[in-house]
């Protein structure tokens, strides 16, 4: 990350650098000497949170900003349905048959990075999670078309280390759930929702319910397979329940093809914000 601003007072590189070679006494050992900026135990102190939650939004948007990164299309999806070479590895039937998305993810990120590159790859750039299945697939197919891609990795107790497809420059780290979630949304033009689990439907919820209540505008928001996407939420019977509007059910479409996405997106005519309802 750069700085290219120039400034009269002396930088804090230079005096980390400076306070790292001062005489070895029981004073400077002392974690009280240590620069407030450079001690990882004081910064990941309780009371510090409010200043680790303003890093953790700061340093990637600042530096896909460096990069000129003004959009970017979103693929959420399951980190455990297999690339179908692999299939045979699945631990159920259902992942097994689920591995053809697997491709269509792969194939759609390329479709999207072969037009993110005509903006020398500064629009519609895919995002995912950084880790297995879906979002190596979205990863994958950027690669495959030779743009660039970004990843939001979240530390978690079991995995995951960031899939090898993931432009090294654009691989980020999280502790927090809520700032990742804002910056896969913050650049967003469209959000495309492939089979997953838990993680999968929390994105999958939030994000329906900003542009639910009108606190994000309108883009295409696209579920791959309606087959599982109706098996899993019955959609209509929430709207039968009035706890949505028969109108949320246009908020979404169901597609099965990266090409039947793609055409979506293409054809996109933006719409206004929803007004926000109250009780939704």
């Amino acid at each position: 990350m750069r700085d290219d601003r120039q400034s009269p007072f002396r930088d804090a590189h230079t005096d980390r650098s400076t306070a790292s070679h001062v005489p070895d006494t029981p004073q400077t050992r002392s974690p009280a000497y240590k620069l407030a900026f450079a001690d990882e135990d004081f910064l990941c102190r309780d009371e510090l949170r409010p200043v680790r939650l303003q890093l953790e939004l700061l340093k990637p948007e600042m530096m896909m900003a460096e990069r000129g990164i003004t959009s970017t299309v979103v693929m959420f999806g399951g980190a455990r349905i297999p690339e179908p070479a692999k299939k045979h590895t699945a631990r159920t039937q259902t992942l097994a048959e689920l591995s053809e998305y697997y491709d269509e993810a792969r194939e759609f990120a390329r479709l999207i990075t072969e037009k993110s590159k005509e903006s020398g790859c500064k629009e519609l750039v895919i995002v995912t999670g950084g880790g297995p299945g879906v979002m190596e697939a979205g990863n994958r197919g950027a690669k495959d078309a030779g743009g660039c891609s970004i990843g939001l990795n979240i530390v978690l107790p079991h995995e995951q280390a960031p899939n090898l497809f993931v432009t090294p420059e654009l691989s980020f780290n999280f502790h927090y759930f809520a700032v990742r979630k804002m910056h896969f949304l913050m650049r967003a033009r469209a959000i495309t929702i492939f089979p997953g689990g838990f993680g999968t439907l929390d994105e999958l919820f939030e994000s329906l319910t900003l542009i639910q209540t009108g606190r994000m505008e309108r883009v295409p928001f696209l579920l791959f397979g309606r087959d599982f996407w109706e098996r899993v939420i019955n959609w209509r019977a929430l709207a039968d329940a009035g706890t949505i509007s028969a109108e949320d059910l246009d908020l979404f479409r169901f597609v099965d093809t990266a090409q039947e996405a793609v055409e979506i997106i293409d054809n996109w005519e933006p719409a206004p914000p929803r007004d926000a309802i109250p009780g939704r």
